[in-house]
């Protein structure tokens, strides 16, 4: 019999669509030949990082960036290409953490940074009405926010401590292998969701 009580989803190819291809095209579209070794979904440059663990502000970072391509860009254009990735929401997924919220503890461990936070609610309302992510979750925890990322054991021990929470009976489904096997050494139960799949489609009970 299962001891599960909370679970914990990844965002981006969990609960919303993205497609990192479209942001690689439209950097190499601004003259950035080489997007693929600063930034994909296995990893990110220090750069990137550092957005993502909000140690850089978006100003620094789009200064970076301009540099990095040796011509000025607009904020709004290196935003645009950046934000290209993030698609829309999965309205049957999010309907779903509604049931599942009946029986579990639900969390929300995202990799993310202030201007992708800024676009996803902005879609997150467009579809939905709801002005965050916190309406579908016990707590939600983004990387910008307590400085912290994925895979780093460090984030996920925060989580697990500021929630109060056991590693043993926690569930962590993430699209990226290593962000899951970096759960696992944890002692936290996983599962991988493949491009394509639906977490309304995993049976809980078995986990």
């Amino acid at each position: 019999m299962s001891n599960l009580k909370n679970i914990i989803f990844d965002l981006g190819g969990v609960l919303l669509n993205i497609d990192i291809n479209k942001t690689e095209q439209a950097f190499i579209n601004l003259g950035f030949a080489d997007f693929h070794h600063m930034y994909n979904q296995h990893a990110a440059n220090e750069l990137f990082a550092a957005l993502e663990t909000g140690s850089v502000s978006t100003e620094e970072f789009f200064y970076t960036l301009s540099n990095v391509a040796g011509k000025p860009f607009t904020e709004n254009e290196l935003a645009n290409a950046w934000n290209a990735m993030l698609l829309d929401f999965r309205p049957k997924s999010l309907n779903f953490l509604y049931t599942l919220k009946e029986n579990y503890n639900l969390y929300l461990l995202s990799n993310t940074n202030a201007i992708h936070y800024a676009a996803f609610n902005k879609i997150l309302k467009e579809q939905t009405g709801h002005k965050t992510l916190n309406d579908f979750f016990t707590k939600a925890y983004f990387s910008q926010h307590i400085g912290l990322r994925k895979p780093n054991a460090d984030i996920f021990e925060f989580v697990l401590n500021d929630a109060k929470i056991k590693a043993s009976e926690t569930l962590f489904i993430d699209d990226t292998p290593v962000n899951i096997e970096a759960a696992k050494n944890l002692g936290i139960k996983t599962h991988f969701l493949p491009a394509g799949d639906l977490i309304e489609n995993i049976n809980y009970k078995l986990l």
